[in-house]
């Protein structure tokens, strides 16, 4: 399914007017339909709904739905925050040809103490605010109506987006429509998948109006939600062998810091690589020896600290030659001379390359090292390891998730694991907002388990982006499966590889969660 930014979604409405037959006015009916159905959803045979109108499109997908649902005999109350002659074009129209059935009633201070009164008898109230095209603060008089909304408890719809969220970005910069569900139009919107927009949509619905899929074709769109993964999941032929399976080398972990090192291996098998190799200093052998029984060892060269030493180049190369791809960073520690082979690995490694943790830690103020790469990379950064890498705060890469994202793919030529809630993933011009996970995956070790993932899907021979949109996908289905068992609050890292298989039989057997 894909996902759409506002100038997107404009450009799909002027590509369903022109060659597919169909109005703008045709377009607001349909819309309008959509939100009256899932209010009914909500109210049942009956019930009392309010409906708050701006005076743009998303008005208009308001005044159509007031209409339909007294058309149904429910009863309506309309309130719109613009006068008659404020409101435009089409919006217009539907305004007009609600006032049949519904007298609206135009929101001014002299009536605020009638609206207050209505919220205190209707059981669901739509917002139709403001659409899309908002951006900045919800202020003065609107502000006031927003905040007696979501201070009224009741049961909110959101007509395509809350009002007060930013579509492109999710950024709210003020008073914000408090939604139990959002009703979004066609396609979802990125806002509502970037926090802290994303806090208020409540249960999202895309009503797609019956159109194709092709409407979002031609260009209008290169991001999708990773909602229909079964079909790149890799199922090898009956008379596979291990190698064949995909093999993967790690290089992770040092004192202290095993425990990321074995994580990332074990998730990488239990993923289903066909063969596991893990490089650790060699002092810490024999304690992964003992923490790992499937995956075999490789003791390095190492530090005074028990980290890898630049010493350790060489061998590691030469074993790199005879594995599909190598994880590379975590636990590895910022000693110096750990720093400076992490740099020349990533320059010299010659197969595909997960980079993740230290390994990011390694290259930040040296990001031409992965644009060099002629082999191709993913590199799994959170919104903090990101910001090292730009010289910039997380801050500002929350704001801008996947306008960073992007921006890191293009400059340097890597694919990208953007974690957080709904990680984005993105490959060359191919990007994804993912839809699985939880809070509860919030706590030490879970990114080395996706490196893991990541790594197993590539060793077995899926391209970088069908390896990462899948290994991110079950890394949070595997994390929703766990915290349904044992909570939110209890997950922890290990949990992800355990539940990992119910994960990928449910899919296999079910399709997506």
């Amino acid at each position: 399914m894909f996902v759409v930014n506002s100038e997107q979604m404009r450009r799909t409405e002027e590509n369903i007017v022109k060659n597919f037959g169909v109005t703008l006015s045709d377009l607001m009916e349909e819309v309008g339909k959509a939100l009256a159905e899932e209010v009914l959803n909500i109210v049942g045979d009956r019930g009392n709904v309010l409906i708050v109108s701006g005076k743009g499109n998303n008005g208009g997908d308001g005044f159509v739905a007031a209409r339909i649902l007294s058309q149904k005999g429910f009863k309506v109350t309309v309130f719109s925050l613009a006068d008659e002659g404020e409101i435009k074009r089409e919006a217009k129209d539907a305004f007009l040809e609600l006032k049949r059935f519904v007298t609206p009633k135009i929101l001014t201070t002299d009536n605020l103490k009638e609206f207050k009164a209505a919220l205190l008898e209707v059981d669901v109230v739509v917002d139709a605010i403001f659409g899309i095209g908002f951006k900045g603060k919800i202020e003065g008089f609107v502000e006031k109506i927003v905040r007696e909304i979501n201070s009224a408890n009741l049961k909110v719809v959101s007509a395509d987006i809350p009002s007060g969220v930013e579509a492109d970005s999710g950024q709210v910069h003020g008073v914000c429509i408090k939604a139990i569900k959002t009703v979004t139009f066609i396609a979802p919107k990125i806002g509502l998948f970037m926090y802290p927009g994303a806090e208020y949509v409540g249960e999202l619905k895309v009503a797609n109006l019956g159109l194709s899929p092709e409407v979002l074709k031609d260009g209008l769109a290169q991001t999708f939600l990773s909602d229909d993964i079964k079909n790149i999941i890799p199922v090898p032929l009956g008379d596979v062998h291990k190698k064949a399976r995909g093999k993967v080398l790690v290089i992770a972990g040092s004192r202290g810091m095993t425990g990321a090192a074995a994580l990332t291996a074990r998730s990488a098998l239990r993923a289903g690589a066909g063969l596991v190799v893990l490089g650790v200093p060699k002092s810490l052998n024999g304690i992964l020896e003992q923490k790992l029984t499937e995956v075999m060892t490789l003791p390095l060269v190492e530090t005074e600290t028990g980290s890898l030493d630049l010493g350790a180049y060489d061998e590691i190369i030469e074993a790199s030659k005879s594995f599909d791809v190598v994880a590379l960073g975590p636990g590895l520690s910022q000693n110096e001379r750990t720093i400076s082979l992490v740099q020349k690995l990533i320059a010299d490694i010659d197969c595909p390359l997960v980079l993740d943790a230290d390994g990011l830690n390694a290259v930040v103020g040296k990001t031409h090292l992965l644009a060099k790469r002629l082999r191709s990379t993913v590199i799994t950064p959170h919104p903090g390891e990101l910001a090292r890498l730009f010289e910039i705060t997380a801050e500002e890469i929350q704001k801008d998730r996947l306008g960073f994202a992007k921006r890191a793919v293009s400059e340097w030529k890597v694919g990208v694991v953007l974690k957080g809630a709904y990680s984005i993933v993105g490959v060359n011009d191919d990007f994804s907002i993912n839809t699985t996970g939880n809070w509860g995956m919030a706590t030490a070790g879970t990114g080395d388990v996706l490196t893991g993932f990541i790594s197993s899907f590539i060793a077995q021979g899926l391209d970088s982006f069908e390896a990462a949109v899948l290994g991110t996908y079950f890394h949070g289905l595997a994390g929703d499966f766990a915290a349904d068992d044992v909570t939110r609050y209890c997950l922890i890292a290990g949990d992800l590889i355990d539940y990992l298989p119910k994960a990928i039989k449910n899919t296999l057997e079910r399709g997506s969660r």
